[in-house]
């Protein structure tokens, strides 16, 4: 029999402030996402982290290793 799957981790990096569009600016998620991050189940945790991951690239606050200023 297969292990119950542990609750992914909130994306929290207690850099908790909202932007103009109630968007955290240290996690990227929204207000409703961080109210029912507690109600959610793996799969929507899941999406969220992709829509959070996506919204930090479209902004520029992920690092890309190994790109060129130039490139």
């Amino acid at each position: 029999m297969t292990a119950p799957e542990r609750p992914i981790a909130s994306p929290c990096v207690s850099i908790c402030a909202l932007d103009e569009q109630d968007m955290c600016t240290g996690c990227q998620r929204t207000v409703d996402e961080i109210t029912r991050w507690s109600r959610m189940d793996n799969n929507e945790r899941r999406e969220v982290l992709a829509l959070c991951h996506e919204r930090a690239r479209s902004s520029g606050l992920l690092l890309r290793v190994g790109v060129h200023a130039d490139g």
